[in-house]
């Protein structure tokens, strides 16, 4: 199959970053621990699902037929696989402050290797088993390319996230803009069947939700600044942080969700490639690791 035009496109490829954490607070984001600990539920996600991306569209390779989807997921693997080991950097500095993320972070690898990862499959068997994972890549990547798009656009991080952190975040989701075709392209490429696509999404987004709310709640369980009640999720807390524009509000959500159910759908809506590459090119910690 073909994949859709993108006049937005540009050639992919790892940057060299540069992070120290040296001197970040406990509570990153706001001065608030359910804000920094909202944040931190999806650091401790990032780290093992980039390593399952990166596995999954490394068995793909081989049987990419077109030299510019096979281009683009070269460098999808190069980006990604810096995703991880940047965010896997905080995650040990958090450790390090007394914030153990340790037992979360396992059963975030058990999902991705004993659930997802390679089974004892043969032929017809092991290439849908293969085509399944790429399906749910995509599946997630619809996820981070709004995401993308949202965070560049996230005026309520400017003044409330430490910088530091806004620059690991933004330089990341403006990588996510960047190679937001990539993974749906591949998916086309090789099979492109929408009742797979919907299952993987059907699939991909309440679980992902329901690991970010657990990731939360463990985070603020072992916080050791909180007690009581403070180390529950409450409705005020997320209120505030959608009125603050700190995350997406409720409907944002919704449209983003139904979006993925159109027949035309592309990942290329979400988003602008200039806007991405003009953070990349003035990301502080790019700067510092070029």
């Amino acid at each position: 199959m073909t994949t859709h035009p993108d006049i937005d496109k540009v050639a992919l490829s790892a940057r060299d970053m540069s992070w120290d954490w040296t001197g970040l607070p406990m509570h990153y984001f706001d001065a608030n621990p359910f804000a920094t600990h909202l944040a931190n539920g999806m650091n401790m996600l990032l780290p093992e699902g980039e390593v399952f991306f990166v596995e999954v569209f490394q068995k793909a390779l081989p049987l990419i037929k077109d030299d510019s989807v096979c281009e683009d997921v070269i460098g999808f693997i190069g980006q990604e696989a810096t995703h991880s080991s940047a965010h896997q950097s905080l995650l040990e500095y958090l450790d390090a402050e007394g914030l153990d993320t340790g037992p979360f972070v396992e059963q975030i690898r058990w999902l991705f290797k004993a659930l997802l990862g390679d089974r004892d499959l043969t032929g017809s068997e092991a290439h849908s088993w293969l085509l399944e994972r790429v399906a749910l890549v995509a599946a997630l990547e619809h996820f981070t390319s709004y995401l993308g798009d949202w965070g560049l656009n996230a005026h309520g991080w400017d003044t409330t996230l430490d910088p530091k952190v806004l620059d690991l975040f933004r330089w990341h989701l403006a990588e996510e803009v960047e190679h937001r075709h990539v993974a749906f392209d591949l998916f086309t490429h090789l099979d492109g069947r929408y009742l797979r696509r919907i299952r993987a999404w059907m699939l991909a987004a309440p679980v992902l939700t329901i690991l970010w709310v657990r990731g939360i709640r463990y985070m603020m369980s072992v916080d050791p600044a909180l007690d009581g009640d403070d180390r529950r999720i409450r409705l005020r807390d997320v209120r505030s942080a959608v009125t603050k524009g700190l995350i997406p509000g409720p409907w944002s959500l919704t449209k983003m969700f139904f979006e993925y159910f159109r027949p035309g759908y592309h990942p290329s809506k979400y988003g602008s490639t200039s806007q991405a590459v003009a953070y990349l090119a003035s990301s502080p910690a790019a700067r510092a690791g070029a």
